[in-house]
């Protein structure tokens, strides 16, 4: 156990390191524009360590099967020996041994697009995913090629010491996280779903098998989660197949490489559009719809939106797509699907432009299965409370038994732990509560009980009396305080004897700066 747990901090130490370096080396970039630079050579350093690990392991199956090495060069570049074993093909001089062997050289950012550039004519899956402009003038060449051996001094093969896909995608992971804090403007942060946020969502949902989507994927991250949940429950990478769709071009190519790293097969649609009116996925009908939709967008209205099929419910108001985004959901899941998404607190409240009449008929139909409200300061660049919806079509998707005319109401506002000044997150055990007690809930097993200012399960009739207003401390009452056994009389005893000897200490202090302000003015 103390092994793992040293591993564990080398690993941690190894993510902050590389970020430290790569951070200092910024100089005047914006963190937006940095973060592709960096991303870009960690994703160039990783397909080519593992090209060179397959190539080493082809030499040795060679040497096995007794073939002579003057015939090793055929088998060496041949493509089908890498791609059939789901390796990037690395032509010669995209190679990080060439790439570095000229990282002091003015050409280096020259050298970089062109590698980029070949890596994805030899790789139609990549083709229009890797970013470019390194030779930029705006791009100093000597912190670039700094950059260059920097990355080069960490290996990402699994025979290294701190290699694997794992560590490799925790590194990536967290450089995307720490250029989602940096940023600023509207959209900063919007292509990174914290962590804790990512884990209880699919905590909830446990997606052991089937289709997941999410129409808003940003760099990738829930697909990830989903993946790893998978893997951790023993099952393979092919038990769920992944569906995604991105706005924004750039981080669609980050999710391109995100996913890419990880060894993950997703369909994110052929480019990047906007899922409301360009919708890349029109018959996906899926198990497991999860995602962060951007809180509260103002100009997403388009004509041609006007009678869409999607509004079952009532067709949203043009200045908010919070609830154009839960019918889109509804709209995308299978007969028993379950959908967890996040959205601003004010979506369960809100009657602006008929959102509360579309909320009501999303309750009176049943279609909504938990609400939790989270803690604040979990998301970078922005102060805005959010809260888990979970809506299902059966109601017993993923196994369960059906719970109807019924919601439950997690209050989580008092859980989490600040890892920084600014930003809260939710530890593992403060995850398994909530998803525990959903999975409790859920199951009709008898192991659900409510808990006084924590979780309510309430029916359609008192949700109704609400005025259909779904904020969970309206339904999960006052923690309950820990019992005082303490007899009255005793305790205005003790309370006194402390009051008088604050007293005493009071008039003792007094008396000493009498006595020091006497012996200033002898």
């Amino acid at each position: 156990m103390a092994r793992a747990n040293s591993k564990k901090k080398s690993e941690q130490s190894l993510e902050q390191t590389l970020w430290a370096a790569a951070d200092k080396l910024r100089g005047n970039q914006e963190p937006g524009e940095y973060k592709h630079v960096v991303l870009g050579l960690v994703f160039l350093k990783y397909i080519s360590d593992r090209f060179e690990e397959r190539r080493t392991q082809i030499t040795s199956e060679l040497s096995n099967d007794g073939i002579k090495p003057e015939r090793f060069g055929e088998f060496l570049e041949s493509r089908d020996e890498y791609t059939s074993h789901n390796v990037f093909w690395v032509p010669n001089d995209a190679r990080w041994e060439s790439i570095q062997s000229r990282a002091k050289l003015p050409g280096i950012g020259e050298d970089i697009d062109k590698a980029m550039d070949s890596i994805e004519k030899e790789n139609p899956s990549l083709r229009g995913v890797l970013p470019r402009n390194y030779s930029r003038d705006g791009l100093d060449k000597r912190r670039l090629g700094e950059l260059v051996d920097l990355i080069g001094s960490i290996g990402f093969s699994s025979s290294d010491d701190h290699g694997s896909d794992d560590v490799l995608g925790r590194v990536y992971e967290y450089f995307l996280g720490q250029f989602a804090g940096k940023e600023t403007g509207k959209d900063a942060g919007a292509f990174y779903t914290p962590r804790s946020v990512v884990k209880t969502l699919v905590a909830m949902l446990e997606p052991f098998k089937g289709r997941v989507y999410d129409p808003c994927c940003g760099s990738g991250g829930m697909f990830v989660q989903s993946a790893e949940f998978v893997k951790a429950h023993g099952g393979k990478g092919t038990d769920i197949s992944v569906y995604g769709q991105e706005f924004s071009d750039t981080t669609w190519k980050l999710a391109r490489m995100n996913l890419a790293i990880r060894g993950i097969e997703a369909d994110l649609g052929k480019k990047s559009a906007d899922s409301f009116t360009e919708d890349m996925h029109p018959d996906l009908r899926a198990d497991f719809v999860i995602a962060n939709p951007p809180f509260n967008v103002s100009d997403w209205w388009s004509p041609v939106l006007a009678d869409d099929p999607r509004w079952v419910y009532g067709t949203p108001p043009q200045g908010n797509a919070n609830f154009a985004w839960v019918q889109h959901f509804l709209y995308h899941l299978a007969p028993n699907g379950t959908a967890g998404f996040v959205l601003a607190n004010g979506s369960l409240s809100s009657k602006t432009g008929g959102e509360g009449d579309i909320r009501q008929k999303l309750v009176d139909d049943d279609k909504v299965d938990c609400i939790v409200t989270m803690p604040d300061k979990l998301f970078y660049n922005t102060g805005i409370s959010v809260s888990l919806w979970f809506v299902s079509k059966g109601r017993h998707g993923n196994g369960h038994r059906t719970r109807e005319k019924e919601v439950l109401f997690i209050d989580a506002r008092n859980l989490g732990y600040l890892e920084s000044r600014s930003r809260r997150a939710l530890s593992d055990v403060d995850i398994d509560k909530i998803a525990g007690t959903y999975h409790a809930w859920r199951n009709h097993d008898g192991g659900y009980h409510d808990e006084a200012g924590f979780a309510k399960a309430a029916t359609l009739a008192e949700i109704k009396k609400n005025g259909y207003v779904l904020t969970p401390g309206r339904y999960v009452g006052i923690e309950e305080a820990e019992a005082d056994d303490e007899p009255i009389d005793q305790k205005i005893q003790l309370l006194t004897k402390e009051l008088y000897a604050e007293f005493d200490r009071g008039r003792k202090l007094e008396d000493e700066v009498r006595l020091r302000l006497k012996g200033l003015q002898s």
